[in-house]
């Protein structure tokens, strides 16, 4: 039986190389930035030291991933060009697609992990859990985008790791992250062990992966003016609260000694500005079904946003796309598996926020294990991540439609 082994290239980044990373991602050690798969070693040329690169390469392929390739318009010289040189994470390891799943090739479908992080400053960058685990599910007909949350408390055989000497362990999968990141680690070792836990136990291998500060996110709403977001359930934030009628963090305005007033999102269709949707995004206590609630409303804020970048012309308009490029660079870490980031945006480039389609596992929630103590995935929900494996997912979901996420 002939070995499969993977397309990954090996590490060619200096460890030096982490100062082009931007300040609001923590600094911890590099081992993946990777080159186009074909350029000779001997002929790349010498990265650029320019911090430009790096904001522009969680621009053009951050932002690509969490919004399904919207469309993005304009001449392939221009992107070509403020895309080249760019140094990427290696956040898959030996969760990428291997030569006899397709490789480098975007021909037929594109799987992607998306890892939202919730991390403060405060924070050690070895002590995040990855709270918000995505697939993105992009078939081979590159006509439409899916979005399938997996639940942070299901519990996952994690393998050992030995960047983090890790041993492995059951635990839930959120704690892949900071499994794989703790020991210096690193984000990095943290989304590798989380994308091996995940095809451990989906069987899916991934063309890429993108970790989302969603600290950042505000900044990327912000530069897009405001996304309309329709609440479904009135919920008090268990984080923020308003102070002479300004929100600030609940930790923060218990300091001022003022009276504080929390902020309630209403049910309801509106304009939210960043703050307001970030916050929305993040509740879980208070909504019926929990965390799956919250799923629901992350994928909903993606949706939003990449919705909202298609209709205001953000993306075909050079200075709002420059404001752009400056905010996510503080919200994005990339990694497309050594693929030019061109090619991802001129492969999905007819993929707009509109096919986007957000899927509920579990339908919607919690699903016990056999023991009846600990969350698992249902039979139904194995059943579609198979469907993703094989590219068969439109008629899953076709047979299967309370798969389909309830908000708007």
């Amino acid at each position: 039986m002939p070995v499969h082994t993977s397309r990954r290239p090996p590490s060619q980044e200096p460890v030096g190389a982490v100062a082009r990373v931007p300040s609001a991602i923590p600094s911890q050690p590099r081992s993946g930035g990777r080159p186009p798969a074909d350029v000779p070693a001997r002929k790349r040329k010498k990265r650029r030291k320019d911090p430009l690169w790096a904001r522009l390469t969680v621009v053009f392929g951050a932002i690509l991933m969490m919004t399904s390739g919207i469309a993005i318009v304009g001449s392939k010289a221009f992107i070509s060009q403020a895309t080249g040189n760019i140094a990427q994470r290696n956040l898959l390891g030996d969760a990428g697609k291997s030569d006899a799943e397709g490789g480098a090739s975007l021909d037929g479908p594109i799987d992607m992990l998306l890892l939202g992080v919730d991390a403060r400053e405060r924070w050690a960058a070895d002590d995040v859990r990855a709270d918000t685990i995505i697939v993105l599910h992009i078939p081979a007909s590159h006509d439409q985008a899916y979005l399938i949350s997996i639940p942070r408390d299901t519990e996952a055989q994690i393998p050992a790791f030995k960047k983090s000497g890790y041993g492995g362990g059951t635990d839930k999968i959120n704690a892949a992250f900071q499994a794989g990141a703790r020991n210096g680690g690193g984000w990095e070792g943290g989304a590798q062990l989380m994308a091996q836990t995940i095809k451990k136990m989906t069987g899916i291998s991934f063309d890429g992966a993108a970790i989302i500060n969603f600290g950042g996110f505000k900044g990327v709403i912000d530069a897009l003016g405001t996304v309309r977001i329709c609440v479904s359930h009135e919920v008090k934030s268990h984080h923020m609260s308003y102070v002479d009628g300004k929100p600030m963090w609940n930790a923060d305005a218990r300091k001022t000694g003022k009276p504080m007033t929390p902020v309630v999102h209403k049910k309801g269709c509106r304009d939210m500005k960043g703050w307001a949707a970030l916050d929305y995004a993040r509740q879980r206590y208070g909504l019926p079904n929990s965390d799956y609630d919250r799923q629901q409303n992350q994928q909903q804020l993606i949706k939003a946003m990449a919705k909202k970048a298609t209709e205001n012309g953000t993306l075909t308009n050079p200075v709002k796309l420059n404001g752009l490029i400056k905010a996510a660079g503080k919200a994005f870490v990339l990694d497309t598996g050594g693929v030019p980031i061109i090619d991802f945006i001129y492969t999905m480039r007819g993929v707009t926020g509109n096919d986007l389609t957000t899927l509920r596992t579990n339908g919607g929630t919690f699903h016990a294990n056999a023991s009846g103590t600990k969350e698992s995935l249902s039979p139904q929900t194995m059943e579609m991540f198979q469907a993703i494996k094989n590219d068969k997912l439109a008629e899953f979901v076709y047979a299967n439609p309370s798969v389909l996420s309830t908000r708007k």
